[in-house]
């Protein structure tokens, strides 16, 4: 019998259930009612329909109805009616709501057909046609119109004041360098696409199963829009193929399915193809600005790092991009800026590490450009300038391993061994190159409830409105609830996914476990305190007058941490009181007062060598060594797989991906995987991973700091670094093509 400890490994307890097919996902779940979607994407990027017809489309024998514009409801007017939890200011999308295009690929008709395969087939015979407007969807002929975005939108913390005067030190600085680098939008491409089943319940209620990374968000949404009760929508969820920050917000499918159920009242599916994944929310395309001052020691006198990321033309996105920057590094003059500039496209979203991998791309390579401007090696340069506080809010750190982390992953890799000169390291016709950087990201804690049935047979069931995007969400929370009750892991089943439970926070942010981990143990020490009142009403008790403090739980039972007494089995204490099962519900709330004395952060060391072929230009990360401080590990086998997640996208990031655009169609033109480059198996090498042991008492009752984003974060920085390395070219403009190089 082994209990779920945490700090163990444990392999997931969903592993079978996805292995074997028996886990389900949003567009595989079916009703006897089952009819079909298909999505009619906008041809143009700006500008208004003229005309449809969908005569044709409707003449198939088993077509039902096609949706635009013209047909559909009118629904909820106010902006706030159509915001979901996380959506930016502005006026969100309202599909087929009138005539007017914003973006291309919009939807502009919704097929519905007793088959997919006949929906897809009719929507091709839908036509339209369009007056188009001039579009523009360059960011350079819109980066001098930029704007700050508006101060209060959710997830958004504004640049800080302008420390000391940073633009006059930066002009006396001895030694300066200045670079802009830019990254092109990146779609996320989830294996699972964005998918909608809307089951029809018999008394007219809803059953939602969305592709989401928040049921109540999707539920709130549904209600909000088409006027209904939360009880008359259910979102049910328990697995997502991937989803990395696609599935914060909802997707039109969700609103497009529900319309069709409640008009036909049959249950709906829509899944978007994908192509049409490319028509929603993206990484934002952004350019940097970072200009580096410092004394000819190393020590930084001076930074300045300004962005422009882009939004669409009806909604005001942005992103945390540069705040890292007066956080990470000691400096006396700072002066950090950012903004964002309309264009015509779809509003991006939050992808995986939304702003810190952005600013942190920027920011890493320029502190490698300044280590290669004072022949400083790039790691002492950081040392040199490593901040023991938060210098913006003038505050300490809850805990910062950071020190650690560039000890024991420059140890594991050997940067020892780095010659200091570009172009100096080779293997036959290969140049070798060695990078790093460094890697920030925020610990976060939301209000999550969860509740527990604890059985006299011993087995538990806990469960909570949580998400599972593929971090092990299944498997902490069961080692949580299992360690506190001394249980094995075996007898906890934790359910997620469903708005009939206790509610959580939407699962992003790599805020989870600090969240929903928090409730599920205060849930399960609401059970111990149950539990030991129990006990002290047995006959001859061992526990009279004991605190929680005094007694322990395990091998399925209570007992005293002296050891002065033998462990009371659960089930006799259940038993004794004549009790089949206890149920507890409880709330974890961030303790704010004491949180907001301390900054809290997860930090990595990323190590990266690449070998670059002198003659085709060709680019392969041969080694990377990940060291990371996130605080507690719950769980060292899922964790690691979370870190090498990262690397992976970032390994993508760097070298392949490029959501390109056709700026005279205003579109994105390479909408599939044969086209939109991501790594795979060739292109990644052995990822070492490696945990810094790291105490905080302060971020959560679980010392926990997540793991989602450090992963990738400061990996796109350590493979340019190692370019420069090898090659002696400073490539400021991500992915590193061959073209770049020759």
């Amino acid at each position: 019998m082994t209990t779920g400890k945490t700090g163990a490994p444990h392999d997931r307890v969903d592993g079978r259930a996805k292995v074997t097919g028996q886990a389900r996902y949003a567009g595989e779940f079916t009703a006897p009612d089952l009819v079909h979607g298909f999505v009619v994407g906008s041809a143009i990027a700006r500008g208004k329909i003229m005309r449809i017809d969908a005569a044709e489309a409707l003449a198939l024998p088993g077509v039902l109805q096609v949706y635009t514009h013209e047909n559909t409801p009118r629904l909820a007017w106010r902006d706030r009616s159509w915001r979901d939890m996380v959506a930016p200011g502005g006026s969100p999308l309202r599909p087929l709501h009138d005539a007017e295009i914003q973006f291309s690929g919009q939807p502009v008709a919704l097929v519905i057909a007793e088959s997919f395969e006949l929906a897809r087939e009719a929507a091709g015979l839908v036509k339209v046609d369009y007056e188009a407007a001039p579009h523009e969807t360059r960011l350079a002929e819109v980066e001098a119109e930029a704007h700050e975005p508006a101060r209060g939108k959710k997830g958004y913390t504004p640049p800080p004041k302008p420390r000391g005067r940073a633009d006059e030190a930066l002009a006396a600085a001895p030694v300066r360098v200045e670079a802009t680098y830019e990254h092109p939008p990146l779609h996320h491409n989830p294996m699972e696409p964005h998918a909608t089943t809307v089951i029809v319940e018999a008394d007219g209620s809803l059953t939602i199963h969305d592709k989401t990374q928040g049921v109540s968000n999707s539920r709130d949404y549904v209600c909000k829009v088409f006027g209904l009760a939360s009880d008359q929508v259910r979102v049910v969820t328990p697995f997502v193929g991937g989803g990395f920050g696609s599935g914060l917000r909802p997707q039109y499918q969700l609103f497009l399915a529900v319309l069709a159920a409640r008009e036909l009242r049959r249950s709906v599916r829509v899944v978007l193809s994908r192509q049409q994944m490319f028509t929603i929310g993206y990484r934002p395309w952004t350019r940097q600005r970072v200009a580096l001052g410092a004394e000819r020691d190393g020590r930084l006198c001076a930074l300045i790092h300004e962005a422009v990321g882009n939004t669409s033309r009806f909604e005001d996105y942005c992103e945390n991009v540069v705040p890292w920057s007066g956080v990470l590094y000691e400096c006396p003059n700072t002066r950090l800026e950012y903004g964002v500039a309309a264009l015509d496209l779809y509003t991006p979203i939050d992808a995986r590490a939304p702003g810190a991998v952005t600013g942190l791309w920027a920011l890493e390579s320029a502190i490698d450009e300044l280590a290669d401007a004072l022949d400083i090696d790039p790691l002492a340069l950081r040392l040199k300038n490593y901040a023991e506080e938060d210098q913006d809010h003038r505050r300490p750190f809850s805990s910062k391993a950071l020190r650690d982390c560039y000890r024991e992953g420059a140890a594991r890799f050997g940067w020892h061994r780095r010659s200091l000169a570009a172009r100096s390291m080779r293997e036959g016709a290969l140049q070798i190159g060695w990078g790093m950087a460094t890697g920030i990201w925020e610990a976060q804690q939301a209000p999550s409830q969860a509740k527990a049935l604890l059985t006299a047979d011993g087995r538990l069931h806990v469960a909570s409105a949580s998400g599972e995007i593929g971090p092990g969400t299944y498997t902490i929370m069961s080692q949580i609830a299992a360690e506190q009750l001394g249980l094995p892991l075996a007898a906890v089943r934790f359910e997620l996914g469903d708005t009939a439970l206790p509610p959580a926070m939407i699962q992003g942010g790599s805020a989870t476990a600090s969240s929903v981990g928090s409730a599920v143990l205060a849930v399960c020490r609401a059970l111990q305190h149950t539990l030991l009142k129990l006990a002290q009403a047995l006959p001859d008790s061992p526990f009279g007058g004991r605190t929680l403090e005094d007694v322990e739980f395990v091998d399925r039972g209570l007992r005293l941490r002296s050891g002065v007494a033998p462990a009371v089995p659960i089930a006799a204490i259940m038993r004794h009181a004549g009790l089949g099962s206890i149920a507890e519900q409880a709330t974890a709330i961030p303790d704010l007062a004491r949180q907001s004395r301390y900054t809290s952060n997860a930090h990595s060391a990323v190590f990266v060598e690449v070998a670059v072929d002198e003659a085709l230009g060709t680019v392969t990360v041969r080694r990377v060594v990940s060291a990371v401080a996130g605080g507690r590990i719950l769980n060292p086998k899922t964790a690691r797989s979370q870190i090498l997640g990262g690397v992976v996208w970032g390994i993508g990031m760097a070298l392949a991906e490029h959501s390109m655009l056709d700026h005279g169609l205003g579109r994105f033109v390479n909408h599939n995987l044969g086209e939109y480059h991501v790594p795979v198996h060739a292109d990644v090498p052995a990822i070492d991973v490696v945990f810094v042991e790291e105490r905080d008492d302060v971020v959560n009752p679980l010392g926990v700091k997540g793991l989602g984003e450090i992963g990738i974060v400061g990996v796109a920085a350590a493979i340019a670094n190692a370019v420069f390395h090898a090659t002696g070219r400073r490539i400021r403009e991500l992915p590193i093509t061959l073209d770049k190089l020759l």
